[in-house]
């Protein structure tokens, strides 16, 4: 079991406080195991086995409790004195009007309480209004390309491994199987189970063909700007003809089950957010390759993928640079920090060398500027560094 040490740095200091403690992530990700991690470690301070409350809502044990009354009846139940509390309530949406009970858990008892959600929402509406100011979160994802070489001893990757990472992802799951059919068996009911389980019961959405076909064609384009007008076109060469408003309704509902992410357009010179040509990124890239039988050739665009969900675990708010004339990949923001990224899988010749470090030529400020790539050579020049990619995924980078 890898031990998921940079989400648990984060959460530790935590652990005793009165703040609600809320992990969001996609389906399978990991946040059950990262509870067990938690109760484990809270059992070595010496927290007696009677005082922690575990409830995982997908496990059976637990299918007739989908109430708020059902929820507080059982808690109340295992609680026999007035001793700190911890509970540990895992998939919590799954329980309706679950708000109003953690609220009233926190406001009048000695608890602490961790719950996780596979649900982008969770921490909006209601929510948002019962613990306004009274919960802190943390994004969990699925294994990074160094989790992936921790679980697969590997002490020194090479281009394979990451080509490997690339083409089936980070989910945990996938390294206890045996072969690429049943990971892509693995994957494709994780999937479905994404679109039936999170969105179409969830939200009421109804066309499925829809949610799949806009998944495919985040897939089929992966980077690129998402417009309306290019995904308009999509539609009409498949001979389907929806309104632009459902797309995006569709769209935000696969935004909220958490199997994509959506990076904004950031004006680099007026320092502010764009509306419109946003890209969207997979949480997984596993999770493309099943609907894409192409995905695989797209290197320099899963590269891409795989830096900026690796900038999102690093804590950055990850934009795409908008200048008046051109596009750097990344404009990554934590706090006071900024860093510019530019991605490209090799820099072929010179041509692309230009391209690439080009980029940044008018840029006016002095924030660090890298350009990423599989290259092994130091390309580095004009106070822009240039990272090998494997190196730069392998680097011990705080959250912080």
């Amino acid at each position: 079991m890898v031990k998921r040490e940079k989400y648990l740095e984060q959460i530790r200091p935590f652990y005793e406080n009165e703040l609600i403690k809320v992990l969001i992530g996609i389906r399978r990700c990991g946040k059950s195991v990262l509870l067990r991690q938690i109760i484990d470690e809270i059992r070595t301070k010496g927290v007696k086995e009677t005082q922690i409350i575990y409830m995982n809502f997908e496990d059976f044990q637990f299918s007739n409790i989908r109430t708020a009354q059902a929820l507080y009846d059982y808690v109340v139940e295992k609680r026999v004195n007035e001793e700190k509390y911890y509970l540990f309530f895992d998939e919590i949406q799954m329980v309706n009007e679950f708000e109003m009970v953690i609220n009233s858990f926190r406001a009048t008892w000695n608890v602490s309480i961790f719950i996780t959600g596979s649900n982008g929402k969770l921490l909006s509406g209601e929510l948002a209004t019962y613990l306004s100011g009274r919960y802190v979160s943390f994004r969990i994802a699925p294994f990074s390309f160094r989790e992936y070489c921790q679980i697969k001893e590997v002490e020194k990757p090479v281009d394979e491994d990451l080509a490997e990472y690339m083409t089936w992802g980070g989910m945990p799951q996938r390294f206890y199987l045996h072969d690429e059919m049943e990971t892509a068996t693995m994957l494709r009911d994780l999937y479905n189970s994404i679109v039936l389980r999170d969105i179409v019961q969830r939200t009421g959405a109804k066309d499925v063909d829809l949610l799949n076909r806009i998944f495919e064609y985040i897939t089929q384009t992966p980077s690129q700007m998402f417009s309306a007008k290019g995904i308009s076109k999509y539609f009409e060469s498949i001979n389907r003809k929806v309104s632009t408003e459902t797309l995006y309704n569709y769209l935000e509902h696969i935004l909220t089950s958490l199997i994509v992410a959506k990076a904004q357009r950031y004006d680099i010179r007026g320092k502010q957010l764009l509306t419109t040509l946003d890209k969207y990124y997979l949480t997984d890239l596993g999770l493309g390759r099943i609907h894409n039988s192409g995905f695989k050739l797209e290197m320099g665009a899963l590269l891409e993928n795989v830096v900026y969900n690796e900038l999102c675990l690093r804590g950055y708010e990850v934009y795409v640079g908008k200048l008046p004339k051109g596009e750097i990949d990344f404009v990554a923001l934590k706090g006071q920090k900024k860093e510019y990224y530019q991605v490209a899988y090799y820099l072929y010749d010179q041509a692309v060398v230009d391209r690439e470090f080009g980029a940044f030529m008018k840029i006016e400020d002095n924030y660090p500027k890298y350009v990423i790539s599989m290259d092994k050579m130091d390309f580095s020049q004009d106070g822009i560094i240039h990272k090998n990619a494997i190196e730069f995924l392998m680097e011990e980078k705080s959250m912080f």
